[in-house]
C-alpha cells in the first residue's frame, strides 16, 4: 500500500520542518501579501525561506540571492529582519522585486492607484505587433490607454506590474494554457479547466480594476509585517559578471533547473507592453537550450561561476543554501567547483497542486560553506 503524505513527511522528518501538506500550508498562506502580486513559474514557498533563514543565517544578517526571480528570498528576508540583495538577468523579475520590496507612503500609493482606477478607458491608437496579435480590439485599446497614463504617477512601477498582470489574463488564449500559449485563440473552445465551452477574453478593464485593488491591499499588508529597519537591493544583470556590493552572512537561492523554463518568454507580454530590456540569451538553463550534453555542460559551468563569485563575498563560515531538484546529480560537482564544501543535505517533498504542471517531486537542500 502506498505511503500516506503524513507518513512520507515523518520519514523525511528533521528538526527543521521543510515539507508541508495542503492542510498544513493552504494556498492563501503560500501566496500571502506580495507573494501573489504577479504569477511566476518556478518559485519556492516563502515558508521554506523563512525556515532556512531561521536555521542558517544569523539574526539580522545580510542575505544574497543570485537567482532572485520573483523575489521570494528578498521579501521573506525583510519580513524576518534581514537586509537582502537580489540579482536577476530578467528585467521583469527585477521590476517585480523592486515593487514588492519598496517602502511606500500608504496615502500617496492609495491615492494614485484609485486615480488610475477612475481613469480607465480606451486608446484610439492602432495596436500593432504583439499587442495586435494577442489581444481582442477592446482589450488592446484598454491596455494601451492604461500604458499611456503611466508617466503621470510617482508609483508608475507599481502600475506597470498591474498592467503586466492584466495583460497576462487578457490574452487571446485558453484558460488552461496561460503559462506558454502557442497561438492566439479566437474562437470558442472546450475548456479543460472549467469542463465547458468557453470564449476567449475580449476585454482587459475588468482585470485592471481587480488587480489595482488587489495590488493595493497586498502592498499595504506587506508594509505591516516587514521590518522597517531593513531594506532590499535589486541588481539587474548576469550574476556571473556583476560586482557584488559588500559581504554577506548567507546565500539562499533556488537556481533555474536545466531545460525547464524560459523565464523571459513566460512574461513575454510584459516585455512587449513595457518595452523592457530582453536579455534571454543570458539565461542559464533556459528551456529553449534543451538538455543535450553540451547544454548541461554550459549550465554546470554557469552555475559554478555564479556560486564561486558568491563564495568570495561571504563572511567566514557563512552558509550557501541551494534548493534544487537535482535529479541529474549535478550539484555536488557544481559546489566543489565553486570552492564550497557540502556540510548538510536535506530532502523535501514538493506537491505542486494547481495548473497543467501539477504533480509532485523531491527537492534537495544543499548547505555548503567556503573551503578553508
Amino acid at each position: 500500500m502506498a505511503r500516506s503524505q503524513a507518513a512520507l513527511y515523518r520519514e523525511l522528518g528533521d528538526d527543521l520542518h521543510l515539507s508541508w501538506s495542503e492542510a498544513e500550508l493552504p494556498e492563501r498562506e503560500r501566496t500571502k501579501h506580495v507573494h501573489r502580486l504577479h504569477p511566476y513559474l518556478g518559485k519556492y514557498v516563502p515558508q521554506l525561506v523563512e525556515a532556512l533563514l531561521g536555521r542558517y543565517v544569523r539574526p539580522g544578517g545580510r542575505v544574497l540571492d543570485p537567482f532572485a526571480g520573483s523575489g521570494t528570498t528578498l521579501v521573506q528576508a525583510l519580513e524576518s529582519g534581514h537586509d537582502a540583495v537580489g540579482v536577476d538577468v530578467a528585467a521583469f523579475n527585477c521590476l517585480l522585486m523592486r515593487v514588492k520590496t519598496a517602502r511606500y507612503d500608504a496615502f500617496l500609493l492609495e491615492s494614485e492607484l484609485r486615480d488610475a482606477l477612475a481613469s480607465l478607458g480606451r486608446s484610439r491608437a492602432r495596436p500593432r505587433g504583439y499587442v495586435g496579435k494577442w489581444y481582442a480590439p477592446r482589450a488592446a485599446a484598454e491596455l494601451l490607454h492604461f500604458r499611456s497614463r503611466l508617466a503621470r504617477y510617482e508609483h508608475a512601477a507599481v502600475l506597470e506590474v498591474v498592467l503586466a498582470r492584466a495583460a497576462r489574463s487578457a490574452r487571446l488564449t485558453t484558460h488552461f494554457d496561460l503559462d506558454f500559449p502557442r497561438t492566439p485563440q479566437r474562437e470558442p473552445y472546450w475548456c479543460h479547466k472549467h469542463r465547458r465551452t468557453c470564449r476567449p477574453v475580449e476585454e482587459a478593464e475588468k482585470f485592471l480594476s481587480r488587480y489595482l485593488l488587489d495590488t493595493l491591499e497586498r502592498l499595504k499588508a506587506f508594509q505591516q509585517v516587514r521590518s522597517r529597519e531593513r531594506s532590499a537591493v535589486v541588481l539587474h544583470g548576469d550574476a556571473r559578471e556583476l560586482e557584488l556590493p559588500g559581504t554577506f552572512d548567507g546565500v539562499i537561492t533556488s537556481p533555474p533547473y536545466p531545460g525547464l523554463i524560459d523565464y523571459h518568454e513566460q512574461h513575454r507580454y510584459a516585455y512587449e507592453l513595457l518595452r523592457l530590456d530582453d536579455r534571454r540569451e543570458r539565461e542559464l538553463g533556459a528551456a529553449q537550450r534543451g538538455t543535450s550534453r553540451a547544454a548541461i555542460a554550459e549550465y554546470v559551468a554557469g552555475i559554478t561561476e555564479v556560486l564561486r563569485m558568491c563564495a568570495a563575498a561571504l563572511e567566514p563560515a557563512a552558509p550557501v543554501v541551494v534548493v534544487v531538484n537535482d535529479r541529474r546529480d549535478l550539484y555536488p560537482e557544481i559546489l566543489r567547483g565553486s570552492g564550497l564544501r557540502v556540510v548538510e543535505r536535506l530532502e523535501r517533498h514538493v506537491n505542486r497542486r494547481t495548473g497543467r504542471r501539477a504533480g509532485e517531486y523531491f527537492e534537495s537542500i544543499f548547505v555548503a560553506v567556503r573551503e578553508a
